[in-house]
């Protein structure tokens, strides 16, 4: 399949290496050292004892690359704008976009405006090009152009249309990702996978946030364990009022539900390295979701205005 990531970075390169080591071609969107460093050497994945090469084309802008069988859009969910204002050479008349997202996505509810402003996501991509997707992995940038995923053999990437649809073009994407060791089952509706994951993050992301600790640390206190148990509980009370079924999704390989506790969320990386923060889609429109079906979540309603606001004072808070 000729396919293309979108913002090959950890997530994104992880996804990048194994389908191009798959034999699929693979292409990649990518900026600064990385960039260069993936146009001259390709892009490699330390995988456990292994490292995988991955041949890839490399570029800078999409309309070097030209259209698509589909298009895997790893940017952090502030920085979609990127992709409205260049994805129109990547699609072709039945192109897919599959957006790996974390937090509630831009197409979810339009009466999520924050999500996307001015309507630029929905112009760009037509609703029946969609692909809703979610991460099970832990990967980070070790060095320009090489990736290392810290959790090999549990990796998983749950994709589904909005409409529920199981289309030829899902099932194909969904038995080349298995095929290339990102587990990929069929999901009932793609909408659990990303509730079943919001329940984790909503709780993460806020306190580890705020004290600056680990999952586990947060986990082991005894002050502060109990507060992540009650945002856990509101968080699923908001998916089962929009019909969620979150006990439904799939699992990943080993059979957890995160890749570990010791390790700092994604949002709390993003506040100490100073990178814009993920406050509406992960924090937002959850919230915004649970006043309209009349949810009360008195524990996130403290926890997220103080992150915001957090994130706010240092610039991150971006939109």
């Amino acid at each position: 399949m000729r396919l293309c990531i979108f913002g090959a970075g950890a997530v994104g390169g992880h996804i990048a290496a194994k389908l191009a080591a798959a034999g699929h071609e693979v292409s990649v969107v990518a900026r600064g050292v990385h960039l260069e460093a993936m146009r001259r050497d390709g892009i490699r994945l330390v995988h456990g004892e292994r490292t995988i090469a991955g041949p890839v084309r490399a570029a800078a802008k999409a309309r070097e690359l030209g259209a698509q069988d589909a298009v895997f859009v790893t940017l952090k969910a502030n920085l979609l704008g990127a992709f409205a204002e260049q994805c129109a050479p990547l699609l072709g008349p039945d192109t897919a976009v599959v957006f790996v997202q974390n937090g509630i996505p831009w197409w979810y509810d339009e009466r999520l405006e924050r999500l996307d402003p001015d309507r630029a996501l929905a112009r760009a991509v037509a609703r029946e090009r969609v692909i809703g997707a979610v991460a099970y992995s832990a990967n980070e940038i070790v060095a320009p152009g090489v990736i290392e995923n810290h959790v090999p053999g549990d990796n998983m990437l749950v994709i589904g249309r909005p409409d529920r649809e199981d289309t030829p073009l899902v099932r194909a994407l969904r038995e080349a990702l298995s095929a290339a060791d990102l587990s990929s089952p069929p999901v009932e509706d793609v909408r659990q996978s990303i509730w079943a994951k919001l329940v984790q993050n909503l709780w993460t992301s806020t306190l580890c946030t705020l004290t600056q600790l680990t999952v586990r640390k947060v986990q082991d206190d005894a002050d502060l364990a109990p507060i992540a148990a009650r945002a856990r509980e509101e968080a699923a009370a908001i998916a089962r009022a929009l019909g969620v079924a979150i006990e439904r999704a799939p699992r990943r390989p080993s059979g957890k539900t995160s890749s570990g506790a010791a390790h700092k969320p994604s949002m709390l990386q993003d506040y100490e390295r100073g990178r814009p923060m993920e406050i509406e889609a992960q924090l937002n429109a959850p919230l915004e979701l649970a006043r309209a079906a009349k949810v009360h979540t008195p524990t996130l309603d403290v926890l997220v205005p103080l992150v915001a606001t957090k994130a706010a004072a240092k610039g991150l808070a971006t939109h």
